[in-house]
This record gives C-alpha cells, structure tokens and sequence, in this order.
C-alpha cells in the first residue's frame, strides 16, 4: 500500500524534549521566560528538565530503533546555537550535541528531517521585537544559513519554521502561547507575515547557496484541522468552511504554492472587518514587497501537521471585536460521533486527513506530501496498555493508504507525534502524545514503550514487507 522509499517516522521538538536549559552556554528563549512567568502553563510547568534529551539521547535513539523508524523528525535550538540569535556568538557546545545527534541517526540508518524553529525564539531576539520585527527575516535568514553550513552535509530533509499560524494567533492574539501577546487583530498577521518572510529569505539562501552541493529539500511546516459544512445544502455553511480552511492552512500554503499572496477571501474579510470597527491605520494583512525573495515557490514538498476535524457554520457576525476570530467569521462545531481523546479540543476524525489530503492535491499543485505531525493524546490516569491510540494509529495509517492507492496523491512520509511523552506547552505535561512513556519523577526519565509503540513498530514493519 505504500511506495518504496516511503519516510515512517516520529516527531520530537527542542524545547519540549531536551531541557538543560542552562547547560554549557544555551541562551533563553522565549518559552524559557513564558514558563518562568505564574499562571501561563498549566501547574506552572516547564521545560527546564523536560525529558533531558541534552544529556539522554542515546536514549532516545533507542526507541527510534526499538520502532523500526526509517526517519526522525526533531528541531534544532536556535538558542542553543547563537545564544544572542546572531552569528556574532557561537556557542560550539550546541554544535556539537546535534553533531553527535545527527552522526547517532545517520550510523543508525535513520534519516533526520530538521526543523530551524519550532517555537522557541531567543529572548534575545524578542527583546528586538520578534517575529513583529522587520528585521526578524533576515535574522532567521542568518540562523539558517548558519545550520544549513553546519549541518547540510548530512541533513537532506530541512523545515525553516513550524506551525506558524499556531506561533502567530497563540503567541500574539490569544497570548497562550509564548511570547504571551494579546495584541488582536494585528500581530498576528503582522507576526505570520514576517514568518513568511523568513522562510521566504532561507529558501532561496539554500536554493542558491546550498542547494547545488549539498542536494536536500527544504519547505515549511503547516498544521490544520480539516473542516466541512455542517449542512453540506446551505451556502453559507460551505462558504464558512472555505473561510476556515483559508484563515488556517490557506494563510501561509497559498503565499507560498500558489499566488505569491493571500488567499482573496482573507483580505476582503480582514478589510471589510476593519470598515466595521473604523480601523483606519494600514491594512492589517501586510503586502509582500517586490524587492524582497519571492514566496511564491519557496517549497521542495509540502509538510503537513493534521490533528483534527470541525463541522463549520457562519457565525454571523456576533464576535463585535477586531481579531482574527472575528475577521473568520465561521463558528466551529464538533460532531457527537467523532470521540474526543485526551485534550477537549481533540476530536479523533482519522478520515478528515484523507480528505485534507486530497484538498491539498487539489489545490496546491499536486505537491509531494510529508505528514510531519499527527497524535493521540492522554490525560488524566495514563494507561500504558493505550488501546484507542493503537487502534487511531491504524485506522489513520489506513485513511493514509487509501489517499495514496485510491485518491492518487503523492504522501512520502508519516511521522507520528510524538516519540515519546513531553512537554506539551501550555498544557504542560498532563498531556502525553508519546510512543513512549517518560517517567518525569525519575531523576534518569526512564523511557517505557506504551503499547501503541509496539503497535506502530508492527504497522511499520508490516508495511515495508
């Protein structure tokens, strides 16, 4: 069911695994000062220790290998590496952890995939402003030309930043996400716009710079729920559904692999939202500058983070406010058959990735599809005999097979979130995603293989056979 050559991985990020916080020279992020704060994580929980990958990789590799992993998906500090953000100081001691990681992987015969920025921008950076920055793309562009010269005689597999719609409305509309700001209706936009940006600048440093030697592939990491009318017959419904998917996956997958631009029904929301509210600065959603690295075309393969699924219906117009939510304009229901696991906003709807699959098919070019992230969480009483995670992974991997043998599109990969149990941000560590279960109150975080590990290492086998 599944082309030679396809990726089985797993997904880790730097922050949520490694802590060492403080160790041999790293400098803070932004997630450090977050969780350091009261009242923003829950429990006021933190990444300092976290599952202490810094210290336990070879651990980790363990259950790379113990799952029969072809690939492993993990994120590289930016503060670990340029504590000040800037190449200006180097700190060599990060250099070599993720040189010793990378070797690790590659004698193994697992393939990494590197993402530059998974959420944790150095304080340093912030404290110049961040991703509200519009000096920010050419710092990134800086950092990443740094890792593609460090790292990209053995790293093929490169994602510039993840999520980052979840970095731009979390982090600077909502404010549940670092760096905590609740600016609405304007951050995020800008913040997702310099995003953008950066990516945009690190593309065309590797295509032009990199790309002729060291021969790898770089995109960005794109999450969305997969969203359909809730009357499939009202029009309204499915023009709320369009809007959704535009407001999500569209923000940043249609700059880059199909116009150069946002999606048309984002600024005429956005504009006619701020008409309302006699918003009479510049426009909100930024234009991309002629004299900058295009966007358009800034993607080698498109990476896709899915988790969940919403029936959509307009909302009206009842949100009186000047925000992101309220530019959408959709109100989001879930379905009574679909099961929630472990977080409430986690309703499980393995067929709803099928059908975002061929959505992006459809829409974006017919690209080559990695799935870099897709989970089942626990709360509450863990149980290490996790039949319904088992039992999603199946089902999903199934919906996975059929889009590629039924629906003709082009998936390359699946990595599972996440390897193991960590911090999971805002909600700390009372959910766990993880194949493996991490015992915080050990002082060696003894790593345990939940039965959907033993699981997924059979599907994987099964499927290579």
């Amino acid at each position: 069911m599944f082309p030679r050559g396809f990726a089985w991985g797993a997904a880790t990020a730097a922050y949520q695994i490694e802590g060492g916080w403080q160790a041999d020279g790293r400098g803070a992020s932004i997630w450090d000062t977050f969780c350091h704060g009261t009242g923003r994580v829950w429990g006021d929980q933190n990444g300092d220790v976290s599952c202490n990958s810094y210290e336990l990789w070879e651990e980790d590799l363990k259950c790379i290998l113990r799952l029969g992993l072809t690939h492993y998906r993990l994120s590289v500090s930016w503060a670990r590496l340029l504590p000040e953000g800037t190449t200006q100081r180097v700190n060599h001691k990060g250099v070599q952890y993720y040189n010793k990681l990378i070797d690790g992987l590659l004698a193994a015969r697992v393939t990494p995939m590197v993402t530059l920025y998974h959420f944790d921008l150095p304080q340093a950076l912030q404290d110049r402003g961040g991703w509200k920055s519009p000096d920010i793309a050419a710092l990134f562009d800086g950092y990443a030309r740094f890792c593609f010269q460090t790292f990209g005689d053995r790293v093929k597999l490169w994602i510039t930043i993840n999520e980052p719609y979840v970095c731009a409305k979390l982090g600077h509309e909502d404010g549940v996400h670092a760096p905590g700001l609740k600016e609405p209706g304007v951050a995020a936009y800008l913040a997702g716009h310099n995003m953008l940006r950066a990516h945009a600048s690190a593309w065309h440093s590797y295509h032009s710079i990199f790309r002729p030697k060291q021969k790898g592939l770089v995109s960005l990491g794109l999450n969305s729920d997969w969203s359909e009318p809730l009357d499939r017959d009202r029009a309204e419904d499915i023009a709320a559904a369009q809007r959704s998917i535009a407001f999500t996956l569209g923000w940043f997958a249609w700059p880059v692999f199909v116009t150069g631009d946002y999606p048309e029904v984002m600024r005429t929301c956005i504009e006619a939202n701020g008409r309302k509210h006699n918003y009479a600065g510049e426009s909100r959603l930024p234009f991309f500058s002629k004299d900058e690295p295009a966007v358009l075309g800034t993607a080698d393969f498109f990476a896709l983070n899915y988790y969940t699924s919403r029936k959509v219906t307009t909302a009206g117009g009842r949100l009186d406010s000047l925000s992101v939510k309220s530019d959408v304009d959709v109100q989001e229901v879930v379905d009574p058959s679909w099961p929630i696991c472990g977080v409430s906003w986690l309703a499980v709807v393995p067929d709803g990735l099928r059908k975002l699959l061929s959505y992006i098919k459809k829409n974006f070019g017919d690209p080559a599809i990695y799935i870099t992230e897709n989970g089942f969480a626990q709360v509450g009483p863990l149980e290490m005999r996790d039949v319904q995670r088992a039992e999603f992974y199946k089902q999903t991997i199934s919906e996975v097979a059929k889009a590629i043998t039924e629906d003709g599109v082009n998936v390359c990969g699946y990595f599972a979130w996440s390897l193991m149990d960590n911090f999971e941000w805002a909600d700390g560590y009372s959910a766990r995603f993880g194949l493996f279960h991490v015992d915080f109150s050990h002082e060696k975080r003894t790593r345990t293989i939940y039965h959907s590990g033993k699981e997924y290492a059979k599907l994987i086998q099964k499927a290579q056979c």
